[in-house]
């Protein structure tokens, strides 16, 4: 793969220092604590050179060198204060600037929802989320604030040494580009390695999530050992390319630990011939003193510090700029998801009628996925779909939850549904899907997910009515108990109750149920589908099902095959008629 060229480095660049912008207060106090911190480092070298030239050479007691002491100590203690609010304050602009970041990748993935999101696996999110994110910290923590500080304290330092003695200003002043130009040359692939890095450890997190999911299968069909040794092979793969990053780091570290020592050592070497009397220049026509030499060597290496440090995080900004990539290719990408784009509220109304024109449903990259749909859905109509897997029904559902694109048209109340706002219209809808969703903490919480205000009343009639209240007497705290990480506490019978009595708690203008009952036991899907045929009975319904005996007394029955309506009518019109409908009854009768 070849390396990323440089005008896409600039352009993610110049995204990162963006996404800093808001928070630039921040940057500007860590850079000025560390100007402080390197006027402080002036101020002690100078204190030190003072000292050791009274005491070596005009033999002054050390009592009267008390002050100067004190001095030294105090500028210490103040450097190190210095340096450690600097941390903190890095800490909080980092920290701010990966909240905002991480704001800006839930909210797209909220806007694009969860028919894009499964098109990657979960676990490439996670790393994007997580590790991609926190990997930006030493970029904004240091490295920039760091990049400041590398031309501000060497002028400083230039500015001190020059009226001492011009020589050793003019050696320090030579040699200190031979750092940054070749930081530049050896870290020129670091974030190339890096963007590979985060590419592999995504699809590693992605292969290791999906395999982790799919453990049983894997073992009921033998392939457990295959994917061991893929899973190894992948690992594998992946520490060598960490390694290589690390090579550009320790081999950049180690040109700026070569360049300084040498530079040091050449004003060093001048010094010394200096006083041996060799070199007879650079005091502006005065002897060379020790104050001077003292200075300037106590000096040389905090010159050359902070353009150390910034090699040292040079690795920083490799790594956020293979991290910001992958962002930025994310966060800008333009798809043709029309959820979220719309602006306009739906009316206050007691009643909602659909209506589909010509409507084909896409996916997020362009692919038909049903259509054409020509339907009229009016208020307190009832009905079912059925047809084989993949005719479409769930993308007609996620359609109709706003997570899918579409052409043509499809109206609410003679509003495009494209031009509504998602938040708005999703208030107008009560869904209860397959596998129970439980994101909050306890069986409360989840129930009141729908209405947080609603009356203990209220939630006792829900609770009720979707038969929680049977396995309420078995938890150990009740509507307190946490439900843990996937409704572990739960059986996915109890869990798909909790969700029931959550959609019965704020009833809606349209209740969308897609197959309620899949993996449920005999009881619990009697019960689910008892109370689900009750609320259907005042309330607009779309109901998805496999379970054809459960289709009796619905208004309407729709027939999906290949993405299209073949077929619409009650079930006994259509039971008694030929068509797919009674394809399905009679494959269903002999699966029986």
């Amino acid at each position: 793969m070849s390396n990323m060229n440089k005008t896409r480095q600039r352009e993610l660049i110049r995204w990162l220092k963006s996404q800093g912008a808001p928070a630039q207060r921040w940057l500007r106090i860590s850079t000025l604590l560390g100007l402080l911190s390197g006027i402080l480092i002036i101020v002690q070298a100078w204190l030190l050179a003072t000292i050791l030239h009274a005491l070596i050479i005009e033999n002054i007691p050390r009592d009267t060198l008390i002050g100067y002491f004190i001095l030294i100590i105090v500028t210490v203690i103040f450097r190190a204060l210095l340096v450690w609010l600097r941390e903190r304050v890095g800490f909080i602009y980092g920290a701010a600037i990966r909240q905002r970041i991480r704001q800006q990748v839930l909210n797209r993935l909220e806007q694009l929802g969860p028919a894009w999101i499964q098109g990657k696996p979960a676990g490439s999110w996670a790393t994007m989320i997580l590790e991609q994110i926190e990997d930006m910290q030493d970029f904004y923590s240091r490295y920039q604030p760091q990049m400041m500080l590398a031309a501000m304290i060497p002028i400083l330092i230039l500015a001190a040494v020059f009226p001492i003695n011009w020589a050793a200003g003019l050696i320090l002043f030579v040699t200190a580009p031979l750092i940054p130009i070749f930081m530049a040359l050896v870290g020129m692939g670091a974030a190339d390695a890096n963007r590979r890095n985060f590419i592999a450890l995504a699809r590693l997190s992605g292969n290791f999530l999906d395999r982790l999911r799919g453990l049983d299968t894997l073992r009921l069909f033998h392939r457990g050992p295959a994917e061991t040794e893929q899973i190894s092979q992948a690992s594998e793969d992946f520490r060598s390319r960490t390694m290589d990053v690390l090579k550009l780091a320790f081999l950049s570290s180690a040109v700026l630990e070569f360049f300084a020592s040498v530079s040091i050592a050449v004003a060093a070497v001048y010094f010394g011939f200096s006083y041996l009397g060799e070199l007879n220049f650079g005091s502006y026509g005065m002897p060379v003193t020790l104050f001077a030499g003292f200075l300037v060597l106590i000096l040389a290496p905090e010159f050359f510090q902070p353009l150390r440090d910034l090699g040292t995080y040079y690795h920083a900004k490799a790594q956020a700029i293979g991290a910001a990539e992958s962002l930025q290719t994310f966060l800008e990408a333009e798809t043709d998801q029309s959820n979220g784009q719309g602006v306009n509220e739906l009316p206050l109304c007691d009643n909602i009628t659909l209506r589909a024109n010509n409507l084909t449903i896409i996916s997020p990259d362009g692919k038909t996925l049903a259509g054409p749909l020509n339907f009229v859905l009016t208020p307190g109509q009832r009905i079912a779909i059925v047809g084989h897997s993949g005719a479409g029904k769930s993308s007609l559902l996620n359609l109709l939850l706003g997570f899918m694109p579409y052409q043509g048209s499809i109206t609410i109340n003679d509003i495009e549904l494209n031009s509504l706002q998602p938040t708005c219209w999703r208030k107008h809808l009560s869904w209860v899907g397959q596998n129970p969703h439980l994101p909050a903490h306890t069986v409360r919480d989840n129930i009141l997910l729908s209405d947080p205000q609603a009356s203990d009343e209220a939630l006792a009639q829900a609770i009720k009515r979707a038969y929680v209240d049977e396995f309420l007497p078995l938890l150990p705290d009740g509507l307190d108990t946490i439900v843990g990480d996937h409704a572990a506490r739960l059986s996915v019978g109890q869990a798909q109750r909790v969700a029931v009595a959550r959609a019965l708690l704020s009833p809606c203008h349209l209740l969308i149920l897609d197959e309620p009952t899949a993996s449920l036991d005999a009881n619990s899907e009697r019960l689910v589908m008892n109370t689900l045929r009750e609320a259907s009975m005042c309330q607009t319904t779309l109901l998805v099902t496999h379970r054809l005996e459960d289709l009796d007394g619905y208004d309407q029955i729709w027939v999906m095959d290949k993405g299209e309506i073949v077929q619409q009518g009650d079930f006994t019109t259509l039971n008694q008629s030929s068509g797919p409908f009674s394809v399905l009854m009679s494959g269903r009768n002999a699966e029986v």
